[in-house]
């Protein structure tokens, strides 16, 4: 891969100061909608400053969480309609990706992994597991409906094996571009 990014969301300056505003917890109660347009900000801000740019040069694009984050955390998980969604995903953001790489692991463990990596969570990853099951339930879906375009990993095996499986999936993508 020639180029990666940082995008839950960020990858510029503006656009980390809004992920800042989204993901630090605070006293005021953030709407679903201004959760769901600050996301589509800041993607917005980080597709027209880098990654068209780097597409435009030919380079690869990795990106961490995009749209289909937003239709499984602010769609399934905060259960905003689907079709507001991607009507900010043509209009806003203008592109999708080619390959979807979801790391699917339970609730429980995922929190449990969350909970080791930083004793102190975010504003979203705070929700309950309700929340978390609805944003995997509609991570799930969506690869079932787009299985051209998702490759499900089991990230619930070790991290050796979800790197490669993530590596195989990205080189089997790689050469079917390539043919």
């Amino acid at each position: 891969m020639k180029w990666w990014s940082r995008v839950n969301p960020g990858g510029t300056p503006l656009a980390e100061k809004i992920r800042d505003l989204l993901l630090r917890p605070g006293d005021e109660p953030v709407a679903a909608e201004t959760e769901l347009l600050l996301m589509f900000a800041a993607r917005a801000q980080h597709v027209r400053e880098t990654v068209l740019p780097a597409l435009e040069r030919g380079a690869w694009v990795l990106c961490d969480r995009f749209t289909d984050s937003s239709f499984a955390y602010q769609g399934g998980g905060r259960g905003l309609h689907a079709a507001l969604i991607a009507v900010l995903e043509r209009s806003v953001v203008g592109i999708r990706p080619g390959l979807t790489l979801l790391l699917d692991i339970d609730v429980a463990a995922g929190r449990a992994r969350i909970r080791s990596r930083d004793p102190q969570p975010d504003r979203i990853e705070r929700e309950r597991d309700a929340f978390f099951e609805r944003v995997r339930a509609t991570f799930l879906s969506r690869a079932a409906a787009e299985p051209a375009r998702f490759r499900v990993i089991d990230a619930s095996r070790g991290v050796d094996e979800v790197v490669a499986a993530a590596l195989g999936a990205l080189r089997a993508f790689a050469d079917a571009e390539a043919a």
